[in-house]
């Protein structure tokens, strides 16, 4: 039978082209991949004042849009902000299967480490961050994105890196401030089987706090942690191990036999 689809969600400050490389096992292995940008990630490094008040349910809103119709449901394979809207498509009965890489956390997810907390009081240096858009930062990236590429793969991937909404960081990072609750995703409506997985050395998510992530859908959640990694774990070296353990998660599923889109995994 024909394999599901699957969709590949980038996190903030990227685009589709974080998957460039990443996808074409999955292309090779028989999967139909697409990897959309999210809103106003294509706008180079001058996007519209729009982008800043864009909210975390937009970039869902329009996801849900993009693989809406019938068929089966896709599989969700979400990097950083990417596993969040992964996880809240998955809600939304969207998923046939999620892969989570370093994912950002959802609402309610406490932060473990003084390093999430830390990072989320920076932003405040920015002023009223959460209505414009965020530029990326060459030292953040290198020191806590990046920092497992030579410094010549580092450079010639952050020099890709687009503006970031102000908003859905927000929303993300502070979330006990956001009465909204834009980044909730009710544990129980994620029906769907998911593979989790961190960088052990990961400082912007780290694996305690993914470990806390896939807690949340108790059984249907597997946690892995992937020792010497750190943030970047579509790019950096030894990727395609990476790439490996995924697709065996996925045939082990053996998801080309059950049900399409609609019905409960």
């Amino acid at each position: 039978m024909k394999r599901p689809p699957i969709v590949m969600l980038h996190g903030a400050f990227c685009g589709a082209w974080a998957f460039e490389d990443f996808a074409k096992p999955f292309a090779e292995a028989g999967y139909a991949v697409r990897s959309p940008a999210l809103r106003h990630h294509d706008c180079g490094a001058k996007p519209p004042a729009a982008l800043g008040r864009t909210s975390v349910l937009d970039y869902a809103d329009d996801l849900e849009r993009l693989i809406a119709g019938p068929g089966p449901a896709p599989i969700l394979v979400g990097h950083s902000l990417g596993g969040l809207l992964a996880q809240m498509l998955a809600a939304r009965g969207c998923a046939r299967a999620a892969v989570l890489l370093a994912p950002s956390a959802p609402w309610g997810v406490m932060p473990t480490s003084w390093f999430e907390v830390a990072s989320a009081q920076a932003l405040y240096l920015a002023g009223d961050f959460w209505n414009r858009p965020l530029d990326p930062h060459y030292a953040v990236a290198a020191a806590h994105s990046l920092d497992k590429l030579s410094e010549r793969r580092r450079n010639a991937v952050y020099a890709r890196f687009v503006p970031e909404s102000g908003r859905a960081m927000f929303e993300v990072t502070n979330w006990a401030l956001d009465v909204k609750r834009a980044a909730f995703v009710k544990p129980r409506d994620v029906a769907c089987p998911l593979l989790c997985i961190a960088g052990g050395e990961d400082k912007i998510n780290p694996p305690s706090t993914v470990r806390a992530v896939a807690a949340r859908y108790e059984g249907r959640a597997v946690f892995e942690e992937m020792p010497g990694r750190s943030h970047w774990l579509i790019g950096e070296e030894g990727w395609e191990k990476l790439a490996e353990r995924i697709l065996a998660w996925l045939a082990d599923l053996r998801l080309e036999k059950e049900p399409s889109r609609g019905a409960r995994a």
